[in-house]
């Protein structure tokens, strides 16, 4: 759909509003329909369609599974995931570690609380990261992982390119994604402190940490959303230590 098209509209959605998934290992809350929880009506946003905030127990995780034709980004807030992929990639992903990896034409990969595997010793801690899937602009496109520590970036509480496939954010977002209209920014907030958000046909805010102050809409606390039609560049200002993870996105699936 053309974004000109588009109305103004500013739809918060609170965290108790999530469907969720719960078993013994996972807890996982799903901000748009996944799994057995499917809602015709809220499927995506822009080129959005996952905002998994999952916590898995130490020991535990996803076993190996098919994704294809998705650009698949993990933000980790608390502990350790391990990454393995039939591609032969893996990896540990922590606080501060921007990850990606696009499925392509197919892809089989496994997530686990279990870096002691690979190094160290034993941990009681569980994981807590946020999954987002975005659709990419081409199908078929050969399988790829990338990962890049940027926790220096984070420190200055300003909004850091993480995953980016728009060309303004050439050479500057910390990994590339395969979509040229979309690009996820996260910032770490002291209180007091403030971002401008993007001016962009869209926008989906999601606070997976602490609680910060939505310029002209009041508090939003840990597991909040916003999704921004046509309208943007709203302050949002820390009111306790907080993180944001912010998608600007120039098209939309409709």
């Amino acid at each position: 759909m053309s974004t000109t098209q588009l109305r103004p509209q500013v739809d918060i959605r609170r965290a108790a509003e999530r469907r969720g998934t719960r078993i013994d290992w996972l807890d996982s809350k799903h901000s748009f329909s996944f799994g057995g929880h499917h809602d015709p009506d809220n499927t995506h946003h822009g080129l959005l369609l996952v905002n998994n905030d999952d916590v898995v127990q130490p020991g535990t995780g996803f076993e190996t599974h098919p994704h294809r034709d998705m650009e698949i980004v993990t933000w980790v807030l608390r502990g350790s995931l391990v990454h393995q992929d039939s591609e032969g990639h893996s990896g540990v992903i922590y606080p501060g570690l921007a990850q990606r990896m696009s499925a392509g034409t197919g892809i089989l990969h496994s997530e686990k609380n279990d870096s002691w595997r690979l190094a160290g010793e034993r941990h009681s801690d569980p994981v807590h990261f946020v999954q987002m899937w975005v659709v990419p602009d081409e199908a078929g496109i050969e399988p790829g992982y990338d990962q890049q520590e940027i926790d220096h970036e984070l420190l200055a509480g300003e909004l850091v390119p993480v995953a980016s496939g728009l060309p303004a954010h050439e050479g500057i977002a910390a990994i590339r994604i395969r979509n040229r209209y979309a690009g996820l920014h996260a910032a770490r907030l002291e209180p007091g402190q403030h971002v401008q958000l993007p001016d962009a046909p869209l926008l989906h805010l999601f606070v997976p940490r602490g609680s910060v102050d939505l310029e002209g809409a009041g508090v939003l606390d840990t597991g909040d959303a916003v999704r921004f039609t046509a309208t943007g560049g709203h302050r949002v200002t820390a009111v306790e230590p907080a993180e944001i993870l912010v998608w600007e996105m120039h098209a939309t699936l409709g």
